[in-house]
C-alpha cells in the first residue's frame, strides 16, 4: 500500500485541502486528488493535472447533451462501465488504492463512492444534471431532478437502477425501507467525509498503518464544521 509523502509536502497539501474545502463551490475532484496525495507520496502535482486532464478526456467522449435523464444515464454507462470497464468487484473493500481517485483512474476499479465520483465527474464536465446519493451502505449516482429521477450503480458498472432495485440495496445494507431522505443529493463536502471515513476504516482494521488512520482524522478536521 501507498506511504504519505514528505511533510513538507503533507503541509502545503493541508494548506490548499482547508482552503478548497472552505470555499463557495468545493471541487470534489481536486479534494479527492489531495486526499490521495496526503496518502499516496508518490502522486506529484504533475499525476494530479493528469488525473484532471483524463476526467476532461473522457467527458469529451461523451455524446453531445443525449436528452432526458434516462438517456444520460446509459450514455455515461456505455462509455465508463462499458468502453473503459470501470466497476467495482468484493476485493475492492480490502484496499487502500480503491479510496483514492488517481489510483481508481489508473487501475479502473474501486469503492462505490469513487466510482461515482468519476461518474459524477465526467457527467458534470458534459453538462450532465447528475448527483452523488448517499444510500446506506452503497453510494450511487443520480440523473435529473427529483421529479425525474435515475438512478445509476457504477460499481456495477453503471447499471440503471429501479426502484425495487434501490428498495433491495437500503433493505440489505440496514434491513429498514427505502425513505425520501436517503435520495437526496449529497454535497461535495458530505461525499469527502464518507471517504475519509472509508480510509480510516480501513487503517483501523491494520494497526500497522496508524499514519494512514491518523492522515485521515486529521484531514477530516480541516472540514468546515
Amino acid at each position: 500500500p501507498p506511504y504519505p509523502p514528505p511533510p513538507e509536502r503533507s503541509a502545503e497539501l493541508r494548506r490548499r485541502f482547508a482552503e478548497e474545502a472552505r470555499s463557495q463551490w468545493p471541487d470534489l475532484s481536486a479534494l479527492c486528488l489531495m486526499i490521495g496525495a496526503e496518502v499516496d507520496g508518490t502522486l506529484d502535482e504533475a499525476g494530479m493535472d493528469a488525473a484532471q486532464i483524463e476526467l476532461d478526456e473522457l467527458a469529451g467522449r461523451l455524446p453531445y447533451r443525449p436528452g432526458e435523464p434516462l438517456a444520460w444515464a446509459r450514455a455515461v454507462g456505455r462509455l465508463l462501465g462499458g468502453t473503459n470497464g470501470f466497476c467495482g468487484t468484493a476485493g475492492e473493500y480490502e484496499r487502500l488504492e480503491s479510496s483514492l481517485l488517481h489510483s481508481v483512474l489508473r487501475r479502473r476499479r474501486g469503492l462505490p463512492i469513487l466510482l461515482s465520483v468519476v461518474w459524477m465527474e465526467v457527467a458534470r464536465r458534459a453538462g450532465a444534471p447528475v448527483y452523488g446519493v448517499a444510500l446506506p451502505g452503497h453510494f450511487v449516482v443520480g440523473f435529473g431532478t427529483a421529479g425525474d429521477r435515475v438512478l445509476a450503480d457504477p460499481f456495477e458498472g453503471g447499471r440503471v437502477l429501479s426502484g425495487m432495485d434501490t428498495e433491495l440495496l437500503v433493505a440489505g445494507a440496514t434491513g429498514a425501507p427505502l425513505e425520501p431522505s436517503m435520495l437526496v443529493p449529497a454535497a461535495p463536502l458530505q461525499i469527502i467525509q464518507r471517504i475519509l471515513n472509508n480510509i480510516r476504516a480501513w487503517a483501523t482494521a491494520r494497526p500497522e498503518r496508524s499514519d494512514v488512520a491518523l492522515c485521515a482524522v486529521e484531514l477530516a478536521m480541516l472540514l468546515p464544521s
